[in-house]
């Protein structure tokens, strides 16, 4: 992950014709060739001399620096034998090479002046990769990359927004505390909402705290998951965040506000609280999940992106780890990350079946019905209905069933992500069945790397997420909060390729038996289309900004991109 440094970078490759007043400025500490462009008379044919030595010399120099590769071009992909594997592979130059160069730039000001860049805070992906070989037209198509379009990331703010951070970015007497509940990609959502809300009362935003998760016992604090200082810098310019709540505003007793409607509006934020904050000093909201609108004027939905694929970085030990694993599955070639949802709590929460028999459905059954205040699915639907309407996960047999249609090559090598799966490798044995090169976190780490986060599930679901981020290919099984987030954050950093099963509307071919193989990938393949362009957000309650940030955080045109 790229961060930024505090000093300049010149590099080399940022203007490959020098102008003569470029080439002043390089040799500037050699009087004699300064002189070469001052008013000074000189012989001609000396001055043509020595002119044509130094473009002869840079030329050289731009030569030398081309040869040596640059840190993210010396890591190179193995080829894998065709007497493996069908696929041969080697980095694709990202169309976001610009911002792979921008994050590792500082910016400067009129002042001279050395300034935080959005560009320099961004997780940036491995490339992509150039797949080619002994492949179908499927499998091309599979591996495919969507087109850009041109869109790039764009988050300039208004004037009135930057005349306000002055104050607002100040703030000392107002204060706003959020607790975070849920899992790890939840809990960011409530988080990346805690800024937007601070912003909105004009208050400092304590540090948020994480609650304790009940199911997965995790107690972990936001300084175990998050980069704190990277945070707080990340935001100085639009809201001040502090660590605790200085002395003068800590009282016996607080106000916890928890009964905050769905879909919030700013105004609504601020009518409520704000004279409250202002009397009190302080505020404390629990709760905040979907609370907020997702619809919100365009400076706080930038903000909402700043927060999400900026300021939000994990903690060095998380991503260290992560970027291990990333690497070492990057290293063999393409590799597809599969968000599988089979994990017991899912299937207790979805109210849905496992596909492993009637035994295992039997457990699920026995937990919803003696513990029904985890059950979250629709109660009033059947199973048949709540798996036909989408709102099951997909289970490893039609996972398999899926991947299969969409043309991806048995060869292929996935990344399981996700938690230990109910029943074991019993669940993954229909999809190993099919792809048999199926990897997961514990088996790509080494002694050790693993054991500081085993009692801590939001540190693996972290690392999880590294991973899918720096897959060729990211394909969730289920809906969810982590499928939503990496939709989005892997548009954001280049328009890698997600597929979102469109499981409402093709679990009704699965059932149909008297479609040919053929015809079925067909249909699949033409669901599943929208993977190929970037998809513009549409104001609906439930699309956030944070899946779909074109357009408003990415545009086509304009000074924005960094």
């Amino acid at each position: 992950m790229a961060r930024s440094s505090g000093r300049i970078i010149k590099n080399p490759f940022m203007s490959l014709t020098p102008s003569p007043r470029s080439l002043t400025q390089l040799f500037s500490v050699s009087p004699p060739l300064t002189s070469l462009f001052s008013s000074k008379k000189t012989s001609p044919s000396l001055s043509i001399f020595i002119l044509s030595f130094l473009f002869s010399f840079t030329f050289l120099g731009i030569s030398i620096f081309r040869f040596f590769p640059s840190s993210q071009d010396s890591i190179h992909c193995s080829i894998i034998s065709p007497t493996t594997s069908p696929i041969s592979s080697h980095p694709l130059p990202s169309s976001y090479s610009q911002i792979i160069l921008t994050s590792l730039l500082s910016g400067i000001n009129s002042d001279n002046k050395i300034q935080p860049r959005i560009g320099g805070t961004a997780m940036v992906p491995l490339p992509v990769h150039l797949v080619s070989g002994n492949l179908s037209e499927e499998e091309t198509e599979f591996w495919k990359q969507p087109d850009s379009n041109g869109y790039r990331p764009c988050l300039d703010s208004t004037i009135g927004y930057r005349k306000r951070s002055a104050k607002i970015s100040k703030e000392k007497n107002r204060f706003l505390v959020v607790v975070a509940a849920g899992g790890l990609n939840q809990q960011k959502n409530q988080i990346i909402d805690a800024v937007i809300i601070a912003r909105i009362l004009e208050a400092a935003l304590v540090l948020p705290v994480l609650q304790v998760n009940m199911i997965w016992d995790d107690e972990s604090e936001f300084p175990d998951v998050f980069d704190v200082e990277h945070f707080k810098k990340t935001l100085r310019a639009d809201v001040r965040v502090v660590s605790s709540l200085p002395s003068s505003h800590l009282v016996a007793k607080q106000t916890i506000v928890t009964q905050i409607p769905y879909g919030v509006s700013p105004f609504w934020i601020r009518a409520k609280f704000f004279k409250q904050l202002n009397q009190e000093g302080v505020l404390v909201l629990k709760g905040l999940d979907s609370k907020l609108s997702k619809n919100l004027p365009s400076d706080l939905q930038k903000l909402r992106c700043k927060v999400a694929f900026h300021a939000l970085r994990f903690s060095k030990p998380i991503l260290q780890v992560g970027s291990k694993l990333a690497r070492r599955m990057w290293i063999e070639g393409p590799y597809i990350s599969l968000h599988l949802r089979l994990e017991k709590d899912v299937w207790v929460r979805t109210g849905c079946r496992t596909g492993l028999g009637p035994e295992y459905d039997q457990i699920i059954t026995h937990i919803q019905k003696t513990q029904p205040q985890y059950l979250t699915g629709r109660v009033n639907m059947s199973y048949s209905q709540r798996r036909l309407s989408g709102l099951c996960p997909l289970n490893a047999f039609e996972m398999a069933r899926l991947l299969k249609a969409l043309g991806a090559p048995q060869s292929g090598r996935f990344y399981i992500a996700g938690g230990e799966p109910f029943g074991g490798s019993k669940a993954l044995e229909p999809l190993a069945a099919v792809f048999p090169n199926l990897v997961r976190k514990e088996m790509l780490a080494r002694d050790g790397e693993l054991s500081p986060f085993l009692n801590s599930s939001s540190a693996l679901s972290a690392i999880d997420y590294i991973v899918s981020f720096n897959s060729d290919i990211f394909i969730p099984s289920h809906g969810g909060n982590m499928g939503r987030a990496l939709q989005g954050h892997r548009a954001y950093m280049g328009h890698r390729k997600s597929i979102r099963p469109n499981k409402r509307t093709m679990l009704p071919f699965f059932e149909d038996s008297s479609i040919s193989d053929e015809e079925f990938s067909s249909i699949i393949r033409s669901l599943h289309n929208k993977s190929m362009k970037p998809e513009p957000r549409k104001k609906q309650r439930d699309n956030d900004v944070i899946a779909y940030p074109v357009p408003e955080c990415m545009c086509r045109h304009g000074s924005g991109f960094f």
